[in-house]
């Protein structure tokens, strides 16, 4: 069955962090080739694997299936038959009027899927293994390391490196060379500054490095310490909001020297 094919690769793509939108036909007006429950899947290259209103449907829906993979939000797209302008889009419902349409009114419910952002953490330490296990709590695709034997890709959220002084600047220089959008070391003040400077790429990529990794709230255990990395990893993915102050304190949670 179609239904059961497609579903099986949702999860393949889920499982391979392909992103794509899922379009559902929500309401078919009579008459109408597609009916409702039908449903296909819409990659970032516009190919279409499915049957949701055949040819005259297709350019609506593939239109603004990509408009959604860009904005991450999901829309119903009402498609009418007719001529007229396609009046503005509001409160998640898009209608378009499309001249070829011969059958009735379609509404088709266009839902991304995105990958779960991933972060990187690097380490055994009790901060390495906090992080990991509140960043999946938050809904990170969270990418464990016991040493700098990865390869994160500029697409990922973040790289942590929390190794006690192993392996640190060759993790480091990897994540800023593949330009990672957020990469943090955990050390004391003194011996973050100490590493960055050891390293053996530009000086605008060594003032891209966060150390001590984490917002200043007061951190004193690994669980507190892990959070207020990941809230400046939030912070730093949220560029329309003011980021809060970083660690500014002498580093008396992050005492790794």
């Amino acid at each position: 069955m179609i239904a059961e094919r497609l579903a099986n690769r949702v999860s393949a793509l889920e499982a391979e962090r392909v992103p794509f939108v899922q379009a559902t036909v929500v309401r078919a007006g009579r008459p109408a080739s597609v009916r409702a429950g039908a449903t296909a899947l819409v990659f970032g290259d516009g190919t279409i694997d499915g049957f949701i209103g055949g040819h005259c449907a297709e350019p609506s829906v593939r239109l603004h299936a990509l408009r959604a993979l860009e904005t991450g939000d999901a829309l119903l797209l009402r498609i009418e038959p007719g001529d007229g302008d396609q009046p503005a889009a509001g409160d998640g419902t898009v209608t378009v009027h499309n001249p070829c349409l011969s059958g009735g009114t379609l509404e088709i419910f266009l839902e991304p899927h995105m990958p779960p952002a991933r972060m990187h953490v690097v380490g055994e330490t009790p901060i390495a293994q906090a992080l990991a296990e509140l960043g999946r709590g938050l809904g990170y695709d969270v990418v464990a390391h016991t040493d700098a034997a990865f390869e994160p890709t500029s697409d990922d959220a973040a790289v942590v490196v929390a190794s006690h002084g192993r392996d640190e600047e060759r993790a480091l220089a990897t994540a800023l060379d593949l330009g990672v959008s957020y990469v943090g070391l955990v050390a004391s003040r003194k011996r973050g500054d100490a590493v960055v400077a050891e390293l053996e790429v530009s000086d605008d990529d060594k003032a891209r490095v966060h150390t001590p990794a984490g917002l200043d709230i007061g951190a004193r255990t690994p669980e507190e310490i892990a959070l207020s990395i990941l809230a400046e990893i939030v912070s730093t993915r949220r560029p329309q909001l003011a980021p809060p102050a970083p660690v500014s304190h002498e580093d008396h949670h992050h005492c790794h020297e």
